[in-house]
């Protein structure tokens, strides 16, 4: 019974959709703000019967109830709690609703917190957000319904992916989600601009927190990916240009760009149309990596449906809101032409113009390494694949472009820049960069992608770096205090821009761990019985022995090695071969020692009858740079979001 509510109030909700779309048309046409007083009580409604939706799913699974065909083919009784509450967005129906709650709780803040300063165009809102509601609230009622029942109801489940079972797994699909659906709010308030025609900076300076969010948020779902992929995979790396990674870093990518463009309008009133293409662009791609997921046109362990009839619908619903979307912004496009143009092609309007466009000529490189394969497939029946090679000999070129630019960007004028100017701001930036290139060269480093890279982020360091010197010392000379004091002034009188300036301190040091362990990575594959060694790099690893273990509901064979430098015992590794009982599916555990901002990553892939081992090691060098990166991007972000409400300079 329980179950049912929750079909009958998602089923409810789905009604509801359709009446905030027309309480918001009857508002627009009669000019009555009941109407849209109504509307935003229908948007508050449906997170409410999402939410009792969600509640009685998540019942189900913790009580084991079997009758429900979504929880008897995605848990079982030996599931952990932990994992049987996640369990809830672990295959195609639940992620979905998962998707459209969180939808409905960012429709009902966004509703509610902007009532007040925005009532000419929330009804606009309003019908937009209804609108994206009601077209996944439709496919769930009638595709991809997590509430139906089983006859006759097995003693057990299926259990879960056992990839899945991982800490990583339990946050990265909600996070992406609240990446993809975080920028359907600037979305609906850039298409209530175009709308009502209301097409100034508004909305812009509306949005600004709800991009910073949604962007902080798919930043973190790729990272904890990345994470996952790295540890559980046992491959040792952690980005392997998987069709549906790169689902999630498109969006990531023309986000980006738009959020640097945004800066542009707010300043000089430039790129209207651009930046209205640009987040039209990237909700667009948040949807199409729904379709990707959830179409089964990919083959993926992210993805999960694989009914034809699905993907179909989501197809013609995503292509109809991105037709909806590009026919308004081609409608309002002779509007919106802007009456400033650029000055000069070495301005910060043009730096940041040249950063859009390589931000979207990165995300179209992975648009075409990622689609090209299914046309391919399509139109001749041809498999073929798009692999690292790829996209290493295309994007990464990019990348160093992006980077050199973020060191150009925020420090030169607006308008144009003299000669004299860039010679002040850049001599010193451009000498650190050669400085660093030839101290790595002759340290023995030749990798081409290893010297360029050095290069660009000793150029971006250095150019951070004086920034924050020069600005310090002027509040400091100016409040007769010391440097630190005089940061912290600065740091306090402009927060936005010194949160993006730790942000930009965060990708450096993000490029510097991608880098050093992707070129310099060591691995090693061996064969070996208990009480053989091999050597890696500078470190020994003795296998003492294996034995059996057991989990909650996996066993696994565990081999234990100790690791020396040298003849000194650094740590013992623990990797194992796990079977989970319930499917029969084999898993590789990987045992991992930090040293030297670095990690030693141990898998144990097979294990023979005759208790022969295969081993293999890898040598990750400054790899937790790539982590310690990420946290200090999200750092700067959240002071970024929490900054106080006041013009700043």
């Amino acid at each position: 019974m329980i179950i049912e509510i929750g079909h009958f109030s998602t089923i409810v909700a789905l009604v509801l959709s359709v009446f905030g779309m027309a309480s918001a048309a009857l508002a627009l046409r009669t000019r009555n703000p009941d109407w849209a007083r109504a509307g935003r009580m229908a948007v508050t409604l449906i997170f409410f019967l999402l939410s009792a939706g969600i509640l009685t799913l998540v019942y189900a699974f913790i009580t084991r109830d079997f009758s429900v065909l979504y929880v008897a083919n995605n848990s079982n009784s030996k599931l952990p709690f932990f994992y049987t509450v996640a369990a809830v967005w672990g295959g195609h129906e639940g992620s979905l609703l998962l998707w459209v709650f969180i939808l409905s709780l960012f429709s009902t803040l966004a509703v509610w917190l902007h009532w007040k300063t925005q009532p000419a165009i929330m009804p606009y809102l309003i019908a937009v957000e209804c609108a994206v509601m009601f077209g996944f609230l439709a496919l769930i009622v009638f595709l991809s319904s997590p509430f139906e029942r089983l006859i006759p109801v097995p003693q057990d489940g299926k259990d879960l992916n056992p990839l899945l079972q991982d800490p990583a797994m339990v946050m990265h699909p909600p996070m992406l989600y609240m990446g993809y659906v975080g920028f359907s709010i600037p979305f609906s308030f850039a298409m209530a601009a175009l709308f009502s025609g209301r097409l100034g900076e508004e909305w812009i300076k509306v949005t600004q927190r709800w991009t910073t969010f949604a962007w902080m948020c798919l930043t973190t779902g790729i990272l904890l990916g990345g994470y996952w992929a790295y540890y559980e995979l046992g491959w040792g790396g952690y980005w392997g240009w998987d069709p549906v990674e790169n689902a999630s870093f498109m969006p990531w990518l023309v986000g980006t760009a738009y959020l640097h463009s945004v800066l542009v309008q707010e300043k000089r009133k430039m790129f209207k149309v651009w930046n209205l293409f640009l987040i039209i662009v990237t909700f667009s791609l948040s949807l199409i990596g729904t379709f990707l997921v959830r179409s089964g046109v990919l083959t993926s362990v992210h993805t999960f449906a694989t009914d034809p009839e699905r993907g179909l619908y989501i197809l013609m619903f995503v292509g109809t809101i991105i037709g909806i979307a590009f026919g308004a912004l081609i409608l309002r496009s002779a509007k919106l032409k802007s009456q400033v143009e650029l000055d000069s092609l070495v301005s910060r309007e043009s730096i940041f113009l040249f950063n859009n466009l390589f931000f979207l000529v990165a995300a179209a490189t992975v648009f075409l390494g990622t689609l090209y394969p299914l046309m391919l497939e399509t139109l001749q029946g041809a498999k073929v694949t798009v692999g690292p090679p790829y996209y290493n000999a295309v994007f990464m070129p990019i990348a160093l472009g992006l980077l050199f630019l973020m060191g150009v960007g925020p420090y030169i004028p607006w308008r144009k820049a003299s000669v004299a100017n860039l010679k002040k701001t850049f001599s010193t930036p451009l000498l650190a960069g050669t400085v660093i290139l030839v101290l790595l060269w002759v340290t023995g480093i030749t990798s081409l992608y290893a010297l360029a890279g050095g290069y660009v982020v000793a150029f971006a360091a250095t150019s951070m770096g004086m920034d924050f010197g020069k600005i310090s010392q002027l509040y400091a000379q100016r409040n007769n205090t010391n440097i630190l004091q005089g940061f912290l002034s600065a740091f306090t009188a402009n927060q936005r821009r010194y949160s993006s300036l730790i942000t930009h301190i965060g990708v450096l040091v993000l490029v510097v761990g991608i880098i050093a362990s992707t070129i310099y990575q060591t691995e090693k594959v061996v064969s070996l019985k208990v009480g053989d060694e091999f050597s890696i790099g500078d470190y020994r690893m003795k296998l003492e022995k294996i034995h059996e273990v057991e989990g909650g509901n996996w066993h696994a064979q565990e081999g234990v090695f100790r690791v020396f430098e040298g003849d000194t015992l650094i740590t013992e590794l623990r990797p194992q071969k796990r079977i989970y009982p319930q499917t029969q599916t084999p898993t590789t555990e990987s045992a991992i020692h930090a040293i030297n901002m670095g990690h030693i990553f141990l898998t144990m892939p097979e294990v023979s009858e005759d208790g022969v081992a295969v081993a293999r090691g890898v040598l990750n060098p400054l790899i937790l740079w790539v982590w310690g990166g990420g946290g200090i991007m999200g750092l700067g972000v959240i002071l970024n979001i929490l900054r106080p409400r006041k013009k700043e300079e």
